[in-house]
């Protein structure tokens, strides 16, 4: 049902018109979105999985709300308004509704391209806009990064005062999420290669990430650990930067494509080489940007091939494992996990059984919390720009995690991790790292109180 006053028209089961010009539609950019658009039948099937729409009942917070402004806006050629960029900005890019979709609407890429027209065509106020350059000068670059972090605890005890003026309410979300250690530079998350030994089955680079060794080294160390087990050589590749997708996801169009072709360059260099048989993600949201390289540099000359050829190389740690012959384990732990699907992991690379199968074939049992297609609230930088909504929907994520009384909470994303980690009494660790422990590897630090 729709809401009273909502601008929406009632065309359900007919495709979208759209009335783009011809001028306009010589944009390749204007003439994709157009296809996407036309896919949609206004069926609203979208809503019930929005996570937006289901924390806050507005239909302009639903995706086919959010397609009719974008749909609008980009028609009538106007610069993104206040109100657009409210309901976009809410928008977590979860892609629960591309789930859900029974017309194959690519709302990813639709919600991209509004970004792009949003961050060129509308000027934010002036705090959110130093915010979010704030954002994109430090999250992205591991050293930056690590700096603010040993500065946070400085400011985390100012966290309430931001609180109480609104526009800096991001503020006092970044303090709040920024961890109590950092994670020392060890030989696991600097250039190197890791040979298996005598048997080798495979030769993968692996992507180290720029937050996410600051945050946790150790995923790094049991990626490289398990897939040496299982006889696959590890390559961390000389000249590896952040791969684009924090800033990509705010709209910040020539920093994001600059990042991709650059990492493009750097695994080419491999591919090239000594060859590569997979690019091992270990964090879900860098993966689903990572495997749209193709699309995103599709209009460059010089990269739409290459583009292509990383983004098919490119595959999710467990993903991969799911393709070897991984050994038993000899006894089951006892231990039981609830696993939380992230949302780029289930919807982005529709990555669902893999992690799953594999924490029950190490000896795990495993638990689906209710409501498991909801976005914890993580979204990249949404926690810290959206701190009302992604608190309300940990809360639901958290609640719904406690129902399967857990002894560990796995999840394949280091922003899951810190925003569930953030507020629960369970230990919340790597998939990664838990595989790594059952077949024979380090205990995750995690579940030093537990018992082996």
């Amino acid at each position: 049902m729709i809401p009273t006053g909502s601008l929406i028209p009632v065309e359900w089961g007919s495709r979208m018109q759209t009335s783009f010009s011809l001028a306009q539609l010589a944009d390749p950019n204007i003439a994709d979105a157009d296809a996407i658009l036309r896919n949609c039948v206004h069926c609203g099937f979208c809503t019930a999985t929005c996570p937006t729409y289901v924390t806050l009942g507005n239909e302009m917070d639903s995706p086919r709300g959010r397609i009719y402004l974008i749909k609008d806006m980009l028609e009538n050629d106007r610069p993104a308004d206040a109100k657009v960029t409210k309901h976009i900005d809410r928008c977590l890019s979860c892609l629960s509704c591309m789930t859900t979709c029974p017309s194959g609407v690519h709302y990813m890429h639709l919600v991209d391209h509004a970004r792009v027209h949003i961050e060129k065509t509308h000027q934010r106020p002036l705090i959110n806009r130093l915010t979010r350059d704030l954002l994109t000068k430090i999250l992205p670059y591991r050293q930056r990064f690590a700096l603010a972090t040993r500065l946070s605890v400085v400011g985390k005890p100012f966290a309430p005062l931001f609180d109480l003026l609104p526009p800096l309410k991001p503020i006092a979300a970044m303090l709040r999420l920024a961890p109590k250690r950092i994670a020392s530079k060890t030989e696991f998350t600097t250039p190197g290669s890791f040979s298996p030994g005598t048997r080798k089955l495979g030769r993968v680079a692996l992507l180290t990430g720029c937050a996410q060794p600051v945050l946790d080294g150790e995923i790094n160390q049991a990626s490289i650990e398990l897939l040496n087990r299982v006889g696959v050589e590890v390559v961390l590749p000389e000249g590896e930067a952040c791969c684009g997708s924090l800033v990509h996801h705010m709209g910040k169009e020539d920093q994001a494509l600059a990042a991709a072709r650059h990492m493009v360059d750097v695994w080419m260099r491999e591919i090239e080489g000594d060859g590569l048989d997979a690019i091992i993600i270990t964090t879900s949201g860098c993966g689903t940007t990572i495997k749209d390289y193709g699309h995103m540099l599709r209009h460059d000359p010089d990269y739409a091939e290459k583009a292509k050829r990383v983004s098919a190389l490119a595959k999710d740690v467990t993903e991969y494992l799911a393709g070897l012959d991984m050994p038993l384990v000899d006894a089951p732990s006892k231990l039981t996990i609830a696993y939380h699907a992230a949302c780029s992991l289930q919807h982005g690379q529709k990555i669902s059984n893999p992690p799953k199968e594999l924490l029950r074939h190490a000896g795990f049992t495993v638990e689906e919390p209710p409501e498991g297609h909801l976005c914890c609230g993580s979204a990249g930088t949404y926690n810290i720009l959206q701190p009302e909504i992604a608190g309300q929907l940990r809360a639901r994520k958290i609640a719904n995690i406690k129902t399967t009384k857990p002894d560990i909470v796995a999840a394949g994303n280091i922003g899951c991790l810190t925003q569930i980690g953030s507020a629960i009494d369970i230990p919340v660790v790597h998939t990664v790292k838990l595989l790594n422990w059952a077949h024979g590897g380090s205990k995750p630090r995690e579940l030093a109180n537990f018992r082996d």
